[in-house]
């Protein structure tokens, strides 16, 4: 589903994640973050205290946006986020936030993202089109 397009983006661009409950949408750029050699989407939560409220009340629905501004390439993934506290992804972004904040902030868990649809964002002929 993620193409070595849209893999080498999300790898190398900045996220926006978009979560909706109670008829009011949420958008937060996040920093933390990588995807996994299955295909997996997987952030850092440091400050996501609303995603993953929202995240709780729509069954983990969730859409991240990532682009490149230069060449406007771009890409959005709907799909389904799980919520952990534990084990080595977790380990890992702890390990990162402390090291970038000199320890006076750590990750709480991780957002393990499925996605279920890539939408092209690029300004080209194949725009909206599902990948």
């Amino acid at each position: 589903m993620l193409n070595e397009s849209v893999v080498k983006l999300l790898k190398e661009g900045m996220w926006d994640l978009a979560t909706c409950a109670n008829e009011e949408p949420n958008v937060v750029p996040v920093a933390f973050k990588d995807v996994t050699e299955d295909g997996k989407l997987v952030v850092g939560d440091v400050f996501l205290e609303t995603t993953l409220n929202n995240i709780k009340a729509n069954d983990g629905k969730i859409a991240i946006s990532v682009y490149n501004a230069q060449n406007l390439e771009g890409y959005q993934i709907k799909g389904t986020a799980e919520y952990v506290t534990e084990g080595a992804i977790v380990d890992t972004f702890k390990a990162m936030v402390e090291e970038m904040f000199h320890g006076a902030a750590t990750a709480k868990g991780a957002l393990i993202i499925t996605p279920e649809k890539v939408i092209v964002t690029t300004p080209r002929a194949d725009n909206k089109k599902e990948i």
